[in-house]
């Protein structure tokens, strides 16, 4: 029977427990504490939750370990205590958020001095996090009487466990109306405005970083759930500040005050990115238009998977989309010359050793994100909102981009964002007008006016034809293949698609007609017979591979209509798994054929001892005597 074995381990914590002196160190040193809690021990719990005791827990995660043990040692104690006080037991929320005495010693954490120890700043937030989802209305209350809670909050937001905690207050707060009420509150403390302060050339990079990033994340989840609020006909305070164009003037004042930094620049930037944001990114939904879509020539980086949105699916499978406000895209068309100031005369950088050498005067991060800020100002921008696009068209921001595209043969990152540029700007956009604005018509649109742009003061096709010319003179030398040729190949590609089909395709016909006579031929010849020949090369090259790698060989089609890509992935993985079996066991289908069954056998031996039939049998009940303890002791020699 299986209680002779006696496998059933007893706890030493009822032992413990029953006696009179017990303490809580030696509670904490057992090793099944935490599981006994979250089990419900009620003995347990009533002893955690004595005053005394849930005293010394909240202690535990606020203050300084004493000094002079090893690191491991000294955070032990206070990394069980946040476990237990965040284990999510009812008693201990119960007790932790209704008594006034032990939530003045958790939020005595904020009161410390800066840097705060990270680690306990991040049981604090943990803590703190549990306590308002689980105990919403009593802690709210508590921290809504400390007038310095904010703004011990933001002093200590150099320290990233302080981001969760705002997060928190935003994200978990239920039902709706309190929700709201929570939202009006940080609102009427100035959050938006005090974060966007922090992303200053005078601020530290790490406030800046995590100021920006917080602002992002209200920014990502306050869309998310205004669906919610509508349900109450409120909207989102903190959105509407954060979209507002007095906010959005002052974050960029920020970041061009004074001597500007690259920090405060792209922390700035993403703030800017995240406002633009039309769709929310999904890596697999980009994967997947990758997947529909390949860079020609399969030269394409791994950043091509991430560049460009392609939409969130929300809980119900729906795509998800957003409404960028008009008052961002005003903010920011006056400061665009700073931006264009800055891909001309970037922070100095030192040069930089890549496999190709040396990079005497290397991108940079900031000239990067200033192409993709103008990336999706091209994305997002509809007809309505023309002062845009004049305003780059005037600086001339397109050329000087594909300057930097051919310059930075082999940055990839930079070749992705400018083909963005080119892609939105010569793509119909929807016509939109807003009661202030005047109407909207083809000839005023920011479309037509970056198309007319792309094609004559850019002269996008003459540098398409001169790069395309230039690279196959490079490989006829032996030379290299350019690192943007797949990039290339797409915008060439762009081009002929709206010359073709495009909305404004006679525009653009006519743009190419007044061409000089020479380049006019030579673009002909290289659609005709170039781009075309490469287009095909890819198209076998792209099949090629989905058909070996999901053996579609026998199928009517190299890819048949119906074989949907999450099936494509489906069969992959599945192959995947068949192979690594294969691998265990040395052998293939060609192998394992009807007349030769013998193979799995042979290996299925090899790997898998047989029973010894005379093992003995460890269930039944027998005498232990010297003979029997002599034949196990021989069989465990061999």
């Amino acid at each position: 029977m299986f209680w002779k074995f006696d496998l059933h381990t007893s706890s030493h914590l009822e032992a413990l427990l029953d006696k009179e002196d017990v303490t809580l160190i030696e509670l904490m040193n057992e090793e099944d504490v935490l599981q006994e809690c979250k089990a419900q021990n009620r003995r347990l719990l009533q002893f955690l939750c004595q005053d005394q005791c849930m005293l010394e827990l909240v202690r535990m995660i606020t203050t300084e370990p004493p000094v002079g043990v090893e690191e491991i040692k000294r955070f032990k104690y206070p990394n069980i205590a946040c476990e237990l006080l965040t284990c999510d037991v009812g008693m201990i929320n119960d007790k932790l958020g209704n008594e006034e005495p032990l939530l003045e010693t958790l939020y005595s954490l904020l009161e410390q001095p800066s840097p705060l120890n990270p680690l306990l700043a991040s049981f604090f937030s943990k803590t703190i996090g549990n306590l308002i989802t689980r105990k919403t209305e009593q802690v709210l209350s508590f921290l809504r009487q400390k007038e310095e809670f904010l703004s011990l909050v933001l002093k200590h937001i150099d320290t990233s466990a302080m981001m969760d905690v705002l997060l928190r207050l935003i994200s978990c707060v239920e039902p709706p109306p309190l929700r709201l009420d929570t939202l009006t509150w940080l609102n009427e403390e100035k959050l938006a405005q005090r974060l966007i302060e922090l992303i200053h050339p005078e601020r530290d990079e790490e406030r800046q970083s995590n100021a920006s990033q917080t602002l992002c994340d209200i920014i990502r989840l306050s869309r998310d759930q205004a669906n919610q609020l509508q349900e109450i006909s409120q909207p989102d305070p903190l959105l509407t500040v954060l979209e507002s164009q007095e906010c959005v003037e002052q974050l960029l004042q920020n970041m061009f005050s004074g001597e500007s930094t690259e920090s405060c620049i792209i922390n700035g930037i993403q703030v800017l990115l995240t406002l633009l944001e039309i769709r929310r990114p999904l890596a697999s939904d980009s994967l997947l238009t990758l997947l529909t879509n390949p860079c020609p020539g399969f030269n394409m980086c791994l950043v091509c998977v991430y560049g460009r949105v392609d939409g969130v699916m929300d809980a119900q499978g729906f795509e998800r989309s957003y409404t960028v406000n008009s008052s961002i895209l005003l903010a920011v068309q006056p400061h665009l010359i700073h931006f264009h100031q800055l891909l001309l005369e970037p922070p100095k950088r030192n040069p930089m050793l890549t496999t190709l050498g040396v990079l005497e005067e290397p991108l940079g991060n900031t000239r990067l994100h200033v192409a993709r800020l103008v990336a999706s100002l091209l994305y997002t921008s509809s007809a309505s909102h023309a002062v845009v696009a004049q305003e780059l068209c005037r600086l001339n921001t397109m050329d000087l981009l594909l300057d930097l595209f051919f310059k930075y043969t082999w940055n990839n990152f930079l070749h992705l964002q400018v083909e963005l540029c080119v892609a939105d700007g010569s793509q119909e956009q929807a016509l939109t007008e807003t009661p202030s604005e005047p109407p909207v018509t083809p000839e005023n649109s920011a479309h037509n006016l970056m198309v007319t742009h792309l094609f004559q003061h850019c002269h996008l096709v003459q540098r398409i034809l001169e790069a395309w010319e230039e690279n196959d003179k490079i490989q006829s030398e032996g030379g290299m293949r350019r690192g943007y040729m797949g990039h290339l190949t797409r915008i060439a590609n762009t081009v002929v698609h709206n010359l073709e089909k495009g909305p404004v395709h006679t525009q653009i016909s006519s743009l190419i007609t007044e061409l000089p006579e020479d380049y006019r031929g030579r673009w002909d010849t290289f659609v005709d017979q170039t781009l075309s020949e490469t287009n095909r090369k890819n198209t076998i090259d792209l099949l090629f591979v989905i058909t070996h790698t999901l053996k579609l060989d026998d199928m009517e089609s190299p890819f048949p209509k119906e074989l949907t890509l999450q099936q494509a992935f489906s069969d992959y993985q599945i192959q995947q798994m068949t192979a690594n079996f294969v691998d265990q066991f040395g052998f293939n289908d060609e192998e394992f054929t009807d007349h030769d069954d013998t193979v799995f056998e042979a290996c299925s031996k090899e790997r898998i001892q047989p029973f010894d039939d005379d093992e003995e049998d460890i269930w039944e009940d027998k005498e232990i005597n010297f003979a029997t303890q002599t034949k196990s002791r021989n069989r465990s020699d061999t």
